[in-house]
């Protein structure tokens, strides 16, 4: 349903920028002499080490993932062609203005006529876009073995969302609107504001009032790894007393955890695959990997960059509605960008400029994500741990992509670049005590 909320596209992109930076976390290990570093590096062997761990993926398994991760690539494209048929189905056919018609038969409060164009317009486009999202979140998920639901568990999810997405969505755009007809000269840079601070405010309720509606959140019972995983938030001045975790594999078979919250909403998760398929050096690599998320104010430094992209975005609707409402307004019913009528317009236009923005949102978050890498690595030290942890990721994403391939699609590095960098680190530190603790759970070659 990424399409269905248009106007509410830069706040998923922003919500999705809450997983990006990083620096390197105080080192905790003993000191090393410059000789002993040296010789450590020696003995070590970085690529063979990364190749060990790339080796125990079997030619099928990553024949499988990769064909996974690359039809992703498809489905962008798709996805806008999706969003956009939508929109001309609703403009073409005028139905867009009967539904502003209908909303303003009912009433003659302006703001109360787009909530009823928005409850319509949100449930219509769900409707006439549910059949793509099933194919793409429910029958492909199963080709691929990803997914637990059956078709009723998992259409009940998408009507909660749909719930979720009513409220949220008339709201914003009640109050987008009111700006948009209120400032009718610089409506462009008001209603990018309005999105910015509509995000905040989705980031900080979602941990704790919407995550709940999709998965149950319990306390993690005490154990030696719960106190591991709160010495190391302490240790990185995380706001954390307690550890949860939630039944993802009600959904998927995917592995994950977070650090997320805003303005003393702050929770650290993981999810039930991750503690049911992972070792507690894999855990405590990736929860690493999430606190430096935090640590770092990985969410405001996320707004700040999306933010930017937030008013490019509007600025670019504002260039490509005048353009588009002058050549087929008319034709379409639509009486000014004030007008709801034109909101398919407005969601199309949106869909148009994140398109190309893929990159550059790719890349951002891809740069951010390998300093939270980095950050992990410091903090939880467990090179190991860490790097098993991505080969789990291998289910659904491409190992070793080209560099272009990367560039292009990926908003994490590849599963060869964290591994590799893992093992980098483990050179440098491949005498500490703590380190060759845990060589067992290495394989072979990366010994």
């Amino acid at each position: 349903m990424k399409y269905v909320f248009a106007i509410l596209l830069m706040v998923v992109m922003t919500l999705g920028a809450t997983r990006a930076w990083a620096a390197p976390a105080a080192d905790t290990a003993p000191a090393v002499s410059a000789s002993t570093a040296a010789a450590s590096t020696t003995h070590f062997d970085v690529d063979a080490a990364t190749n060990a761990y790339m080796a125990e993926l079997s030619p099928q398994a990553r024949a499988k993932s990769d064909a996974y991760f690359e039809g992703g690539y498809w489905l962008i494209l798709w996805d806008l062609l999706v969003a956009l048929g939508v929109a001309w189905l609703l403009l073409g056919t005028r139905l867009s203005a009967r539904m502003r018609d209908f909303a303003e038969r009912i009433t003659r409060f302006r703001w109360l006529q787009t909530a009823i164009y928005a409850v319509q317009y949100i449930l219509l486009t769900s409707l006439l876009s549910l059949p793509w999202s099933i194919y793409e979140n429910f029958v492909r998920e199963h080709q691929y073995g990803l997914s637990n639901q059956n078709f009723g568990q998992w259409l009940g999810e998408q009507i909660t969302a749909l719930v979720v997405g009513l409220i949220l969505g008339t709201v914003a755009l009640v109050i987008i609107y009111a700006v948009i007809r209120k400032a009718t000269r610089t409506w462009w840079l008001w209603g990018a504001g309005v999105a910015i601070v509509f995000s905040i405010f989705v980031g900080t309720i979602a941990p704790v009032y919407i995550a709940p509606l999709f998965n149950t959140y319990k306390s993690l019972p005490a154990s030696p790894l719960k106190g591991q995983i709160l010495s190391m938030a302490r240790a990185n001045g995380i706001p954390a007393t307690d550890v949860y975790w939630f039944d993802a594999s009600r959904q998927s078979k995917r592995i994950s955890a977070n650090v997320s919250g805003m303005f003393g909403t702050t929770r650290i998760s993981l999810n039930d695959n991750l503690m049911n398929r992972s070792t507690p050096a894999e855990i405590k690599g990736v929860l690493g990997h999430e606190m430096g998320h935090y640590v770092l104010n990985h969410v405001y430094k996320g707004l700040a960059f999306f933010s930017i992209i937030i008013v490019l975005g509007f600025a670019f609707v504002r260039w490509g509605f005048a353009w588009t409402e002058r050549r087929w307004g008319t034709r379409w019913g639509i009486r000014g960008v004030g007008d709801v009528a034109g909101l398919p317009l407005i969601g199309a236009l949106f869909s148009i400029f994140m398109f190309f923005m893929t990159p550059v949102n790719n890349t951002l978050t891809r740069t951010t994500e390998a300093e939270a890498d980095a950050f992990g690595l410091n903090a939880a030290r467990q090179p190991d741990g860490f790097a098993r942890a991505a080969v789990q990721l291998s289910e659904y994403r491409k190992m070793r992509p080209g560099p272009i391939e990367e560039f292009v699609f990926y908003d994490h590095p590849s599963g060869w670049n964290r591994i590799h960098r893992a093992m980098i680190w483990k050179a440098e530190h491949v005498d500490d005590a703590d380190i060759r603790q845990e060589e067992s759970i290495a394989p072979a070659g990366a010994r």
